[in-house]
């Protein structure tokens, strides 16, 4: 099992992503926490195999968090970055700290779950080899690339996607996955999978508000365009 400690400030979101983690085979919670202090004491103390790490923290950033993980002496851990810091500085101080994604907030379970499965099939090719050659690295590496190009997974067709693109549009303020499904003509659960890949290509944008307690609204936007609620 892939031992994880969930790092954020927000108590619900961290209880979401604990969620998220407990959805994935092969994954557990190791501990949850909400400082950075925290996440320090954490790993020396739980020396868990991976660290979600927030950037914003109330009492120093996730950066300097991941810089004291590297430089101190500390037990090795693997640290993913999920934030909803977006300047070029944090994903540059990310980069070099040694993360091995970087997740912007907010997202869905599907966008979550193909980090982890990556994570996971590189650690599983690292556990299987003695000797690298340059082709095991490739392969590691290759492991943890994510989804760059705007080709389309098995089941969705170009015309749909059109459809959705030119739903969200026409919305200047955004919509949710029913509104989007109800102006392309479209089930509920489709519009959402063409949204999911949508906001993994980078090309939309994921907002969320609290509406009943503890139910997290979403709203989808076209990246770049202004969201105004």
């Amino acid at each position: 099992m892939i031992r994880t400690l969930v790092v954020d400030d927000d108590f619900r979101i961290a209880d979401l992503h604990s969620a998220y983690v407990e959805r994935m085979p092969g994954f557990q919670v190791a501990g949850r926490v909400h400082t950075g202090q925290g996440a320090l004491d954490s790993v020396d103390q739980l020396r868990p195999d991976l660290a979600l790490l927030d950037i914003y923290l109330p009492d120093m950033s996730g950066l300097e968090v991941l810089q004291r993980l590297r430089e101190e002496d500390h037990p090795p851990v693997d640290v993913i970055a999920i934030t909803a810091a977006r300047d070029v500085d944090s994903l540059r101080s990310a980069i070099r700290g040694g993360v091995v994604h970087y997740l912007i907030k907010p997202f869905l379970f599907p966008v979550f779950e193909q980090k982890l499965q990556s994570y996971a099939a590189a650690r599983e090719r690292l556990a299987r080899i003695g000797h690298a050659e340059q082709g095991d690295v490739d392969r590691i590496f290759g492991a943890l690339r994510t989804v760059g190009t705007d080709s389309l997974p098995k089941g969705l067709s170009d015309a749909t996607f059109d459809l959705i693109v030119q739903a969200l549009a026409r919305s200047s303020s955004g919509l949710s996955a029913a509104e989007v499904a109800q102006a392309a003509g479209l089930s509920r659960v489709t519009a959402r999978r063409y949204l999911d890949h949508l906001c993994q290509l980078g090309r939309a944008e994921l907002s969320m508000r609290y509406g009943a307690p503890g139910r997290p609204v979403h709203r989808y936007r076209l990246a770049g365009t202004s969201l105004n609620l």
